[in-house]
């Protein structure tokens, strides 16, 4: 990992020079950067600026092996070979732990310097486990074993709820992903601290443990600019893009206030805002690789703004036109029974399954090759 550069102004009073704003916002405020990847480059290089986690699901290594498919086609046809009897689906999952183990190896370093709050892979249990608590469960126990840094992605769904607080009574530090509410961040945060209350009534400890509640915030924007379209819905130009900043700020202050024992993560990147607007929280931002390049580019001050609401007018103008953000930005908007039915939760679930099938394909086609195509 490269190092802050000091140039020693004097003996006594160092003058430290940072390589990129990423790097200086992870080296002196306390805001903590993930790459939002489980590829070992781009991994490699995002520690440089100082990202201490990294994440994996279906689209990520759908993406990665895709991308690197000269040096991981041979693993795949070794695992053919050793497992004869295997579906594409069971090789593709395999792939999914083989990616994320790797990967977690480079952050053990991190984990143990911050005895777990950090140096964590997440990795995404199947998304076409939604619905079932027990399944759910079942799959965090296994990826929780992976390796001693792993920190499990549990969906904010009805079933998800359940599954985040016997996870974490466990002892399985947990991502809340498939978020993009107040209403979830809460439901997230009080199903982890029963879980947590539970291990301490058992004399178990907790102090390691390093779980994260993560608001997509780029998908609720989305959203909106959808329903703008269908509905013929005129607002200010750029309106849309202060949402998901909006119900962020609105949850960290209320995760600040209750105390709750679990940071929120910032992911589904569309503007620098979902970065710049964040800074100086005691959070997680997870931008792709591809973001952090440009992030690094945009030569915006690295201040904190956490803590600087949201101009009010632009709230109100957002929560008079669009139903589904008032429901995201109302702590008591959704219900946990209406979190499998909001809008952004169906169409990520329906991209993160179809990518299921998509890294199934990609094994496929090594399992049983296209004979037109040779």
């Amino acid at each position: 990992m490269r190092e802050w550069i000091i140039e020693h102004v004097s003996a006594s009073v160092p003058r430290v020079s940072y390589k990129s704003p990423l790097h200086q916002m992870t080296q002196s405020t306390p805001t903590c950067l993930w790459n939002d990847s489980a590829s070992i480059d781009e991994l490699t290089h995002s520690i440089e600026d100082g990202a201490v986690g990294a994440t994996c699901n279906p689209v990520i290594a759908f993406t990665v092996l895709k991308k690197e498919m000269a040096t991981w086609r041979p693993r795949i046809e070794a695992l053919l070979r050793e497992q004869p009897t295997a579906t594409e689906d069971e090789i593709a999952w395999t792939l999914v732990e083989e990616l994320s183990v790797r990967a977690a190896k480079l952050l053990e370093p991190v984990f143990r310097q911050q005895g777990g709050r950090n140096g964590r892979l997440s990795i995404q249990t199947d998304p076409r486990l939604f619905r079932d608590t027990e399944a759910i469960v079942t799959q965090a126990i296994r990826f929780s074993r992976l390796a001693p840094n792993m920190i499990v992605k549990i969906p904010a769904t009805r079933a998800g709820i359940g599954a985040i607080e016997e996870a974490t009574a466990r002892g399985i530090s947990i991502n809340a992903t498939v978020s993009f509410t107040v209403p979830q961040t809460i439901a997230v945060a009080e199903a982890v601290e029963r879980g947590l209350r539970r291990r301490e009534q058992e004399g178990k400890e907790v102090a390691s443990m390093g779980p994260v509640c993560t608001i997509m915030v780029g998908r609720l924007d989305d959203w909106l600019k959808v329903v703008m379209e269908k509905e013929g819905i005129s607002v200010e130009p750029g309106h849309l893009e202060w949402a998901g900043v909006a119900v962020f700020k609105k949850a960290y202050e209320i995760y600040t206030k209750r105390g709750y024992r679990l940071r929120l993560l910032s992911a589904a990147f569309r503007n620098h805002m979902h970065w710049s607007e964040l800074i100086g929280a005691d959070a997680v931002i997870s931008p792709p690789y591809a973001w952090q390049q440009r992030l690094n580019k945009s030569g915006i001050e690295v201040t904190s703004r956490i803590a600087q609401p949201v101009d009010p007018n632009i709230v109100n103008q957002l929560v008079t036109h669009f139903p589904d953000f008032r429901r995201a930005y109302s702590e008591d908007g959704l219900a946990v029974e209406d979190f499998d039915s909001y809008p952004p939760t169906r169409r990520t679930l329906r991209q993160f399954i179809a990518a299921c099938g998509d890294l199934a394909g990609l094994v496929r086609d090594v399992m049983v090759p296209n004979p037109d195509q040779a």
